[in-house]
């Protein structure tokens, strides 16, 4: 019998014990997988639609303060800004609020299709027909799949921040197009509306923007061309802060909370509790046996080799937990992936950093658990361990 075959055995000596640690180190990397992947997700999203050459102007007090329209043409002549254009958040819903809720910009149709021409894939004839019709909507694909909505039909679009001058919140739009990602994993879970048309029938806030979106002439002067931006609207009633579209992005998304502090406060409140646990299951399990060690010891066992043992066990409950968990964690975000929820982030999936960093995690539990018994087996002399009760 090899030393591993001792390792399982005296792990799985009382199965119920064994399973229930199992299960507790499951529940903790199975939280940790669905999170850190939700994060790396986020983060890769927000890069992948982010250009090198293109900034984004905003309030300096908040993206969610406005921005006069009139500060657009300003922008353009800063040398260095090759095209231009602007887009407002919103606040899209479809007939029920709570649950139809989806991205939604009023922007410049010709420059904004223009400007994202990257991201935003669509025939040419449909992106003329959106900047003709002064109704005109682009909806994106999984919008569209979940709504059965086609070219050429109308539909109500909600607000739950605009009012219209008559009092409501809905507009009747038209859909010009269907837009796709530029990749498969691109999300297209938002609508583009006529900015003009928005402006025009809103009770409040006209003539105000959002954001400003540039795109340079090359990311090699994105500092000098943020910097000079910046300078011309400084001291001014709405002064502005120019940043690359990556870092907007990201700041947009920590609007909801700072996703990473989320994760490390959720995962290491679990791994605390379970430490204790299963350390503590552990210690109280090598004292059962401490009259084995002991004759383990007198058979000629060194105490190193005991300790190794003792260190395999915490490493084997460690492994099998976190690998089930792991497991569970990467085929539960495999099925969301191919759920509607899935358009909200774009690739849905287990990162690979995110398993090497579960596997790193798995096998520092399962050292740390199994130092305490090891080191007091390794201490532990042949007369003790027989005489102990």
């Amino acid at each position: 019998m090899t030393d591993f075959d001792l390792v399982r055995k005296n792990l799985f000596r009382k199965p119920l014990r064994t399973v229930l640690l199992i299960v507790s180190i499951f529940m903790a990397f199975l939280i940790f997988g669905l999170l850190a992947s939700f994060n790396v997700t986020l983060e890769n999203a927000s890069a992948a639609g982010s250009a090198g050459n293109r900034l984004v102007v905003a309030n300096k007090i908040n993206f969610t303060q406005p921005l006069p329209i009139a500060y657009v043409s300003r922008v353009a002549t800063v040398d260095g800004v090759t095209a231009i254009s602007h887009y407002s958040w919103f606040g899209a819903y479809f007939q029920d609020q709570r649950n139809s809720r989806f991205i939604g910009f009023a922007v410049d149709p010709d420059t904004y299709t223009r400007v994202f021409s990257d991201t935003i894939k669509l025939p040419e004839s449909e992106r003329l027909a959106f900047v003709a019709e002064r109704t005109g909507m682009l909806v994106g694909k999984s919008v569209a799949d979940q709504y059965g909505w086609k070219v050429g039909q109308t539909v109500p679009i909600s607000s739950n921040i605009w009012v219209k001058t008559d009092g409501g919140r809905t507009w009747d739009m038209k859909i010009s197009g269907i837009f796709t990602g530029a990749k498969p994993t691109d999300p297209t879970n938002a609508v583009y509306l006529h900015y003009d048309y928005i402006n025009e029938t809103r009770s409040f806030g006209r003539d105000q923007i959002g954001t400003i979106a540039i795109v340079t002439a090359s990311p090699d002067i994105n500092d000098r061309v943020a910097k000079t931006i910046d300078a011309v609207f400084a001291n001014s009633p709405y002064e502005t802060s120019t940043v690359d579209e990556k870092t907007f992005s990201q700041a947009f998304i920590k609007q909801a909370g700072d996703i990473n502090v989320i994760i490390t406060l959720v995962v290491a409140a679990a791994f605390a509790a379970i430490l204790m646990i299963v350390g503590t299951t552990l210690v109280s399990a090598v004292r059962e046996r401490t009259k084995e060690i002991g004759v383990m010891k007198t058979l000629g066992f060194s105490g190193p080799r005991v300790l190794r043992m003792v260190l395999g066990e915490s490493l084997m409950l460690s492994v099998l937990g976190a690998g089930l968990g792991l497991g569970v964690a990467a085929l539960a975000l495999a099925a969301l992936s191919k759920s509607p929820l899935a358009s909200n982030f774009g690739d849905l999936s287990m990162a690979p950093l995110v398993a090497v960093a579960g596997i790193s995690l798995a096998l520092a539990f399962g050292l740390i658990t199994g130092a305490i018994p090891a080191i007091a087996v390794l201490r532990m002399s042949i007369v003790e361990a027989l005489g102990r009760k």
